[in-house]
């Protein structure tokens, strides 16, 4: 693991445990935090290069803030979930993990945009 990736590690377990000390949060909320902490942690595991990770682990930041700020705009929730898919969608080894952030997004219900089928495939 490089030193990029160390760090990356650390915050994903900062993450997880402020998820799980947050016991008074919305259970939403806790998924969201969690399911991101897990993408964030398989994706620092990936030694290759891609070359949209910067934008993935910037968007998986605005999902992390929003959520520890109660700032939870399912537009922008949906928007982050796009960015994040398209960067990462075709590395097979973070699909679960994305489906899983894909499932966290989805508790928060539809926004403005979203249609039947929205978000299916990421």
């Amino acid at each position: 693991m490089n030193d990029e990736s160390c760090g990356a590690a650390a915050r994903t377990a900062a993450d997880v445990r402020a998820a799980a000390a947050s016991g008074a949060d919305d259970p939403r909320v806790t998924a969201l935090r969690l399911s991101v902490a897990r993408v964030r942690r398989e994706l620092a595991g990936l030694r290759s290069e891609l070359p949209d990770r910067v934008i993935a682990e910037d968007e998986l930041g605005a999902l992390a803030n929003a959520a520890d700020a109660g700032i939870l705009e399912i537009d922008r929730m949906r928007h982050s979930l796009l960015l994040v898919a398209a960067a990462l969608g075709s590395v097979s080894a973070l699909a679960v993990a994305l489906a899983e952030l894909r499932r966290a997004v989805d508790l928060f219900g539809s926004g403005a945009g979203a249609g039947p089928g929205a978000g299916e495939g990421v």
